[in-house]
């Protein structure tokens, strides 16, 4: 598959780096542009509708986050390259698909081009299609702890669960459940059925998924018309759910 590219760079010598690497290494990259400061690259991006953008952090008069910010109906996956390490998190909550650190490591490189191209295969085959969810079993009960016992609960009928610090909220389709439990535990307990990780607050059951957006990071809608944000770390194996 061809990633149609962008670079989002103010230094020239990183630029060329960059252009240079992906060139020898990264098979399937068209490089439709390079930018050397916010507008120009907003121009870019919106002249060539990108699949994947490398962004620099720094830049003059504002910084890669200002850039994505004036463009929140984005489709494109976003790489992240920087000698910063402090905007990892900064770069995780604007959904980027991976982050990068100068000096650019070749490895890693070839790893986040390869993770954004599986992410756009799997977005283009399912595109225009029903979503049916590959379920390897849907039959079951899970026992929820309380202060007087415990409450048993058809798996079925969780719709999602979502992390609220040591504890965990359950999503049936009109009632909500609080558990003395982490969405960790819960990610466990239901690894046998159709459960996907979204998002680090997200459990989600992917049979009450109706709709995949793409997006500022992607989002689901389920069943019960409830729309949840999608990690781009988190897409691939979301995508891997459905046929």
């Amino acid at each position: 598959m061809e990633l149609k590219t962008i670079i989002v760079e103010d230094e020239a010598n990183s630029r060329e780096i960059l252009r240079n690497y992906l060139s020898k290494y990264c098979a399937g990259i068209k490089l439709l542009g390079e930018a050397a400061n916010i507008e120009e690259g907003q121009n870019l991006i919106q002249e060539h509708k990108p699949d994947l953008v490398f962004l620099d952090v720094e830049m003059p008069f504002g910084n890669a986050f200002d850039l994505l910010d004036k463009i929140p109906d984005r489709t494109f996956e976003t790489v992240f390259v920087t000698a910063y390490n402090q905007y990892a998190i900064d770069a995780l909550n604007n959904h980027a698909a991976y982050y990068l650190m100068k000096p650019i490591n070749i490895d890693e490189l070839v790893k986040a081009v390869e993770y954004v191209k599986e992410i756009k295969e799997k977005e283009s085959a399912l595109e225009g299609q029903v979503l049916v969810a590959k379920t390897s079993k849907t039959e079951g009960k899970i026992t929820l702890p309380q202060q007087d016992g415990f409450q048993v609960l058809d798996v079925d009928d969780i719709f999602f669960c979502k992390a609220d610090d040591n504890y965990t909220e359950i999503y049936l389709e009109h009632k909500k459940i609080v558990v003395s439990k982490t969405l960790k535990y819960f990610e466990n307990a239901l690894s046998e059925y159709a459960f996907a990780r979204i998002h680090k607050s997200y459990l989600v059951h992917v049979g009450k998924v109706t709709k995949y957006k793409r997006g500022k990071g992607g989002s689901v809608v389920l069943s019960n018309g409830k729309e949840l944000s999608v990690s781009a770390s988190k897409k691939a194996t979301l995508l891997s759910y459905f046929q």
